[in-house]
C-alpha cells in the first residue's frame, strides 16, 4: 500500500504515474466509447474494454446499439457485470435505487438542481454522505436527451489531484485534513433530513484508490478556515473557468451512458421538448463499489 503514488515519500512512483496519466491527453470522447451490441448480454470483450478504459481514466462511455434505451434492467445488468452491486438508495431514488433525473418537483426533493433544467456545477456524487457510505462508482444512462443543451463535462479526479499537487503540494495536505470540507445540514420544513457532514476532499480508500468528495456550489459548502485550504478551493474554482485539455465534454444521446469511479462532472443548462415523451430523462446509479 505504501508504494502508492499518493504518498509523498514515493516521489519516483508519483512521477511515473503522473507522466502516464497526463500523456493520455488530449483525449476525445470517442476514445472513451465502447459499443454494447446486446445490452441483455454484453460480451466479455465489450466488458473488458469498458473496464480497461475505466481503469486508465476512471471513466468510460458506452453506447447500446439495439434494444430498449429506456430499460432500467439493462442499466442494472451492465453495472453488475463490471462489479457495481451496492446501490445507494438516496433520498430521491426510485424503488429500484436508480434515480430518474428529469425536470420535476415532488415532496422531499427540496430545491435540488439535478431536477431542474439549470446548469449543474462541478461536483462528485454523494459528497454529503457519511464516511462509511462514500460513493465510489456511478452509472449515468441517457434514456432521452434534451431538445437542446444538457452537455456533461467530465474530469478524472486523479487529474485534479495532479494539477493541485503541481501548483502546490501543500494543497493536497490541506485537502486531506479530516475537516477540510463541510456540507451543512439538510433541513426541510424545520426537520433535519441529514446532519452536517465534515470530511476530507481527498482520501485513500481501504482498497488503495484515491477518492474525492467535492462540490463547487458556494452556498452549501463550508471550507476549513485555513489559508492553504481556501487557496486550494479557489484553485479548483478557477480551474472550472478555464479551458483545459483535461476536461471532456459530451452530450449523452438516448442509449448512451457514463460508467465511472465517481469522477468530477457538471452539466450545462438545457431546453426540453414540449412533447413529454421527448423530454430529457437520465437514470443515475450511485454505488458504494468501484468498477472492477
Amino acid at each position: 500500500m505504501h508504494n502508492l503514488p499518493f504518498y509523498f515519500n514515493n516521489l519516483m512512483t508519483y512521477q511515473t504515474w503522473r507522466t502516464k496519466k497526463l500523456d493520455a491527453y488530449p483525449l476525445s470522447s470517442e476514445q472513451l466509447f465502447t459499443p454494447i451490441h446486446d445490452p441483455e448480454n454484453p460480451s466479455a470483450a465489450e466488458l473488458a474494454q469498458l473496464q480497461s478504459i475505466c481503469r486508465q481514466h476512471n471513466l468510460a462511455l458506452y453506447r447500446f446499439m439495439q434494444g430498449d434505451v429506456r430499460s432500467k434492467r439493462h442499466v442494472h445488468r451492465l453495472g453488475q457485470k463490471v462489479g457495481l452491486f451496492r446501490l445507494d438508495n438516496n433520498l430521491c431514488a426510485d424503488e429500484d435505487s436508480l434515480t430518474s433525473l428529469h425536470v420535476t418537483s415532488h415532496v422531499g426533493q427540496h430545491d435540488y438542481i439535478p431536477y431542474t433544467n439549470k446548469q449543474l456545477s462541478w461536483h462528485t456524487d454523494g459528497y454529503y454522505n457519511l464516511p462509511e457510505a462514500q460513493i465510489n462508482g456511478m452509472v449515468l444512462h441517457c434514456a432521452q436527451h434534451a431538445l437542446e443543451g444538457g452537455m456533461s463535462w467530465l474530469m478524472d479526479h486523479e487529474i485534479a489531484y495532479i494539477l493541485l499537487r503541481d501548483a502546490n503540494p501543500d494543497y493536497i495536505h490541506a485537502l486531506m485534513h479530516p475537516n477540510a470540507f463541510t456540507i451543512p445540514a439538510n433541513i426541510l420544513n424545520g426537520e433535519i433530513i441529514r446532519p452536517a457532514q465534515s470530511g476530507p476532499v481527498f482520501s485513500i480508500t481501504p482498497s488503495s484508490h484515491l477518492h474525492m468528495r467535492y462540490s463547487a456550489r458556494q452556498r452549501n459548502v463550508q471550507w476549513r478556515d485555513d489559508p492553504l485550504t481556501l487557496e486550494a478551493a479557489d484553485f479548483l474554482l478557477n480551474l472550472w473557468q478555464q479551458d483545459s485539455p483535461y476536461k471532456i465534454g459530451y452530450t449523452l444521446q438516448a442509449g448512451e451512458g457514463l460508467l465511472c469511479n465517481n469522477v468530477l462532472h457538471c452539466r450545462t443548462a438545457f431546453k426540453d421538448s414540449d412533447d413529454p415523451a421527448q423530454q430529457r430523462l437520465l437514470y443515475r446509479g450511485r454505488y458504494f463499489d468501484r468498477v472492477l
